[in-house]
């Protein structure tokens, strides 16, 4: 017998949060790598929130246990940035808040899913994406959507997949890992779809505030009211406010898939811890002159980023929308040979340029097929003008 279930023993290691690790660990060895793994901003989180916090923690009521679902205040304040930010109208009984937006994930296809249930998943993904659909009994269904169509799923794809076991698609727009970002007419257009054949829709808006030029967030939930009650929606404060490591997010869902993804939590980890959710509550509720301070830099980025890779014979990274990611084609590097090694997938390069520039990229094999390699640019503008320098001076030597 095996001492570890099958359930649990075929889930993988995150990708980012490895090549993210492994980097910080030959950082500490005493070598020079520079990071592009983890999807984090390096901005502390704002002051008011900290002091938010620090107040928090002086309160003898936050020492205790609260609700599953949230601290009502905090509930409320969701609902009402919601409303705010994307014109869609809940109640704070909507509202579940989760540790962090992995939990939303994990509940909400608890909650939905039987065995055998079918989400469509469009690739690239997030890694977490099909592992929680996994460890909720269901089976993921993933449509490839490449660089020739901006990383953007259509319909037509969409209903190829589709079978009388297909219960939910899963709909993220900005994209992680693409940073891709569908125009209201397309969404508005997949949303129909889903409607039309019975579909749950869950959203992923956790990128919601970090679009560019002119591109712009549309929330599924308010573009195609259709939907009615089969729309789940997952955030957090994470990425908006550079809160990752407070753990804090939430699932807004129709009232019966919010208890049941409640009673789970109840037993699973009960409360987000308070001093975190009064934090969360001073970001959602306070102003948002911090996260366009952040943007101007990300965008700075983003525009040096995919300048300085496309310099690379064989490499083609399109100009990102949304998100802090750049997601590069590298086809054209693999079966070449550099240095001496010839490289025939894209894990193969990602360990190749961390071992020759030291360098850490997630290859694509995390988000889907081979071929391709993700880099954050929420990393400082020295580290990042180093880091692309270094690979361009490596894969320049491409035969």
């Amino acid at each position: 017998m095996s001492r570890i279930s099958r359930r649990i023993g075929a889930i993988s290691e995150s990708a980012t949060l490895a090549v993210d690790a492994k980097a910080k660990a030959l950082k500490a060895a005493g070598r020079p790598v520079i990071g592009f793994g983890a999807g984090e901003p390096d901005f502390p989180t704002p002051d008011y929130i900290v002091e938010a916090a620090v107040q928090a923690a002086r309160d003898p009521k936050n020492h205790r246990y609260s609700p599953a679902g949230g601290l009502p205040e905090l509930r409320e304040a969701v609902a009402a940035k919601t409303l705010r930010d994307s014109g869609y109208e809940i109640a704070p009984s909507q509202v579940l808040i989760t540790n962090g937006g992995k939990q939303a994930v994990y509940n909400t296809f608890a909650a939905l899913l039987d065995p055998e249930d079918e989400v469509i998943v469009p690739a690239p993904y997030w890694t977490t994406y099909p592992e929680a659909i996994r460890l909720a009994g269901g089976k993921p269904v993933d449509i490839f959507a490449g660089p020739e169509q901006g990383y953007k799923v259509t319909v037509e794809q969409l209903e190829s997949v589709r079978t009388e076991r297909t219960k939910i698609l899963l709909f993220v727009s900005p994209s992680n890992p693409t940073g891709a970002v569908y125009t209201p007419e397309q969404v508005r257009e997949i949303g129909l779809w889903a409607a039309e054949h019975g579909l749950w829709v869950v959203t992923d808006e956790i990128y919601e505030h970090l679009t560019y030029g002119d591109a712009q967030f549309s929330s599924i939930a308010t573009l195609v009211p259709e939907l009615e009650d089969r729309v789940v929606v997952l955030n957090g404060v994470a990425k908006t406010y550079a809160m990752t490591g407070w753990r804090v997010g939430w699932m807004i869902g129709p009232n019966d898939v919010i208890k049941a993804a409640t009673n789970l939590q109840s037993h699973a980890t009960s409360n987000v811890a308070n001093v975190s959710q009064r934090a969360a509550l001073a970001a959602v509720a306070g102003p948002l002159d911090a996260v366009e301070e952040m943007k101007t830099a990300f965008n700075r980025r983003r525009l040096a980023i995919v300048e300085g890779l496309n310099t690379i014979d064989g490499l083609h990274c399109p100009t990102p929308d949304g998100a802090f990611y750049a997601y590069s084609d590298v086809r054209g590097l693999l079966g070449r040979e550099i240095r001496g090694v010839v490289n025939n997938t894209s894990a193969e390069l990602a360990a190749f340029i961390l071992e020759q520039a030291e360098v850490a990229v997630v290859p694509g094999e995390a988000f889907g097929p081979s071929g391709y390699i993700r880099m954050s640019y929420a990393l400082g503008d020295a580290d990042l003008a180093e880091g692309v320098e270094r690979m361009v001076k490596l894969l320049g030597e491409a035969k």
